[in-house]
């Protein structure tokens, strides 16, 4: 093996996917921040638990509505220009904000979830490019690295967007939310810059094509069993929405905190990257999935019950570790089961199953914590996570018996 192909930043000798990897960086920060501010600003305003779930809710009905048509754009037209134009409503959602922060004597909280609406139909067309415009970038010999080094670059933003968020929301809503238009800006800057590798070939028009996305995945039961698997456990275990009202109202930490607490997951993410880098598991790959997102159950219940904010930092760290796992397979999967010409369509599925659970999920939360309580809806969520990786083991045995990556 040559020391090109063997180099562990082999990818980053590709100057167009450079170029992508620091746009995406600047977009998932910026996304990160105005996720963290808005969370805030919004339960401050209204002191409601559901408000906060309406968040979510806003950004997922026109995502969910648009994405199945965006991975079909994504496989017609050129991939890079579709990225740049979905960015444009994201970045108008980011003016919105600022706009809306001009004169805060007439707020209104319905104008954040017009913001969010905004965010989400750009969010639609541009996932389903995005992954389908990294292909593009680098020699088929490099993709798996090329993969690692998204992940890896996700992750980190994960930490860096929420942290700056809590340090950003004292120095006031209206700065904030300028630092994220300058960040989407910078994206854009970025996307202008790249020339991809390959230029992808269109296919014959043919109309029955649309759902071929969806056909691939329902036929290959075990990619339907991991995204199933983590459409529910992240849908009911996860409470990240509701993070502000354990920041504020439960552990006390105000908003330094309440960054630290929604940077953990993603620490816990960054730590079992760089495990399974090292040392990946070879064999019962199945299993291992499972056992996973029955910790992520697990340490939901545990933080939910938490009153220390240390403890429930590391809980929260683990849980994002454990979750990671099910996201790596979940990608691997993806990527190495579907054709070429199938991955703008077969991403935006995997996106569609990925928005239903963050963002559908956080209005779920949002509507449980109003109905059974806070603390109660989130001990009910960890409890219907474990639940669901006994359904998945028992009716999708094909996925418990998963040894190797290759079997599938």
């Amino acid at each position: 093996m040559s020391e090109s192909t063997s180099s562990p930043f082999q990818s980053l000798r590709y100057k167009p996917y450079s170029w992508f990897l620091i746009g995406g960086f600047t977009l998932f920060i910026a996304n990160q921040i105005q996720m963290v501010v808005l969370g805030w600003q919004v339960y401050t305003l209204t002191q409601n638990p559901l408000s906060l779930g309406l968040i979510g809710l806003s950004e997922a009905l026109p995502f969910l509505s648009l994405t199945l048509f965006g991975g079909y754009l994504a496989d017609r037209l050129d991939r890079k220009t579709l990225c740049l134009l979905s960015l444009l409503p994201i970045l108008a959602g980011g003016l919105l904000l600022v706009v809306s922060n001009w004169n805060t004597s007439t707020q209104h909280v319905w104008i954040f979830y017009g913001a969010q609406a905004l965010g989400g139909i750009g969010r639609a067309f541009f996932r389903p490019a995005y992954q389908a415009l990294a292909a593009d970038l680098v020699p088929k010999e490099s993709y798996v690295n090329a993969s690692t080094m998204r992940s890896s670059t996700f992750h980190i933003s994960m930490v860096i967007g929420p942290i700056l968020g809590g340090f950003l929301i004292p120095l006031g809503y209206r700065m904030a939310y300028a630092f994220v238009c300058i960040l989407i800006f910078c994206t854009l800057i970025s996307y202008l810059k790249i020339q991809p590798l390959v230029r992808f070939k269109k296919e014959v028009s043919d109309e029955t094509r649309f759902f071929d996305g969806v056909r691939f995945v329902f036929k290959e039961k075990i990619v339907l069993g991991a995204l199933t698997l983590d459409l529910f456990a992240v849908l009911f275990g996860g409470a990240t929405s509701l993070l502000p009202i354990f920041a504020r109202d439960i552990l006390q930490v105000g908003e330094k905190g309440f960054g630290l607490l929604r940077s953990a997951p993603a620490m816990g993410a960054i730590v079992m990257s760089l495990w399974l880098t090292f040392s990946p598991p070879a064999r019962h790959m199945g299993r291992r999935l499972l056992i996973c997102v029955f910790i992520f159950g697990l340490g939901w219940i545990a933080f939910a019950l938490s009153r220390s904010f240390t403890i429930s930092l590391m809980i929260l760290v683990v849980c994002g570790a454990a979750d990671n796992v099910s996201v790596i397979m979940r990608s691997a999967l993806v990527q190495t089961q579907t054709p070429r010409h199938l991955m703008g369509r077969v991403g935006a599925v995997n996106s569609f199953f990925i928005g239903s659970s963050n963002e559908i999920g956080a209005f779920e939360s949002g509507v449980a914590a109003r109905i059974l309580g806070v603390v109660p809806s989130v001990i009910f969520g960890g409890v219907m996570t474990l639940a669901t990786v006994s359904a998945v083991a028992w009716k999708i045995p094909t996925l418990r018996k998963l040894d190797r990556l290759e079997d599938a």
